[in-house]
């Protein structure tokens, strides 16, 4: 067999025992809620053979792009309807000039609000755009959020506005209302480290997460091969480490907490070279990666 054959079959990988052999230090509620989501980043077929396998998968619902024809719209609603999930919606501006930006951002959220989503994920703004520019982007959202019930949050992502740990300190400390999805894989990647030494921005931004996406990121990269192979011990464990305080947050909050797990199909997964076959199965780390947090964070686990 060879190992790419290995790999797919997952002969080579065991289970980490470090995050979830070590027990939590609270107790989650009969009543906490966690809903976790389904990424079509990567899938191959319709939306419909998408919520399908999602549902069969054992997922709440699913976080895609908003749907901006009708068409497009009322698939979503036929095909989370039928299957009893929920959405989120991702939203964002695309030009390189704040102007235009800004009316694709503003437009793209308030198209999303119209389907009233679980919530609302927002790529927003640029890196290099300033910071004021960016806080209109941020500023706009907070009044839609209050006025629309609709929970809007702010991806730190690589290339957007909370691109890097310090900048999104920055950010936190001025606007109190912003809250964010806590991909916290990009900033490894950015940090070039498992920000050991970003600890006070760290904190920070993991009182003001209300969503989750659950890749792992490491100092090379904002995605491991496989969280399930022995050599990213380290990292699935410090990930972890910062999920935990995270569901504490919630739990003491009496909040709930909505994650989506979106580790990436090929660029973003690495893959034999010449060939561009995957290292590993996208999907199946996914459904992995929702199993592990089910495990470690359902009701009545821990102290």
């Amino acid at each position: 067999m060879t190992r790419s054959a290995l790999l797919s079959s997952g002969f080579l990988l065991k289970s980490p025992t470090t995050a979830l052999g070590v027990p939590l230090s609270f107790t989650v509620p009969s009543d906490f809620s966690l809903k976790i989501m389904a990424t079509n980043w990567g899938f191959p077929g319709t939306l419909e053979d998408f919520c399908a396998r999602a549902k069969d998968a054992g997922y709440d619902g699913i976080e895609v792009w908003y749907p901006s024809t009708p068409a497009d719209q009322e698939a979503l609603r036929a095909a989370t309807d039928k299957h009893q999930l929920v959405f989120g919606l991702l939203a964002a501006g695309s030009d390189a000039d704040f102007t235009t930006h800004q009316k694709q951002f503003e437009a793209s959220v308030k198209g999303a609000l119209s389907l009233n989503p679980q919530f609302i994920n927002c790529h927003s703004g640029r890196d290099y755009f300033t910071f004021d520019q960016n806080r209109q982007l941020i500023d706009f959202t907070t009044e839609q959020a209050q006025a629309s019930g609709v929970p809007i949050y702010h991806e730190t992502h690589r290339a957007r506005i909370l691109f890097a740990a310090h900048v999104t300190h920055r950010f936190l400390n001025e606007l109190p209302d912003l809250r964010l999805t806590l991909d916290i894989s990009h900033w490894c990647n950015v940090h070039a480290s498992l920000l050991q030494d970003q600890s006070e921005a760290i904190q920070a931004a993991l009182k003001r997460t209300g969503h989750v996406h659950s890749r792992i990121g490491h100092a090379e990269s904002p995605q491991v091969t496989d969280p399930r192979a022995p050599e990213w011990e380290e990292a699935v464990r410090v990930h972890f480490d910062w999920w935990d305080l995270i569901v504490k947050a919630k739990v003491d909050q009496g909040q709930p907490l909505t994650m989506t797990t979106e580790f990436g199909p090929p660029h973003y997964m690495a893959s034999v070279p010449y060939t561009g076959q995957p290292l590993a199965n996208q999907w199946d780390i996914n459904v992995y990666m929702m199993q592990q947090w089910r495990q470690r964070y359902a009701p009545g686990s821990g102290k």
